[in-house]
């Protein structure tokens, strides 16, 4: 299959001749650097992340309070507390 003669593809592309490299010195070094910004909601979440490090995973206070508690003998628990906690958690998961 013949597309047609050469003379007619340059016509259409034009008779430029390419530029096979570039010159250092044609090149803008401000446009060749990558900038990153971030949104407020980014540097918010850093912060809250930062924040949340600073925390620890358990709070010895209230496992403290609670052990000793139950050593005593002094912790209570509702068992019509307890049930509704657990149906509510039952019927969450439930399909």
């Amino acid at each position: 299959m013949r597309i047609g003669s050469y003379n007619q593809i340059a016509q259409v592309y034009g008779n430029k001749p390419v530029k096979k490299g570039y010159n250092s010195e044609d090149v803008n070094v401000s446009s060749t650097m990558d900038q990153v910004s971030f949104s407020t909601m980014g540097k918010d979440m850093q912060i809250a992340k930062t924040a949340l490090k600073a925390v620890p995973d358990v709070r010895e206070d209230k496992v403290n309070a609670l052990k000793e508690s139950i050593a005593n003998g002094t912790y209570q628990v509702s068992a019509e507390s307890f049930a509704d906690k657990l149906m509510t958690a039952f019927n969450e998961k439930a399909i």
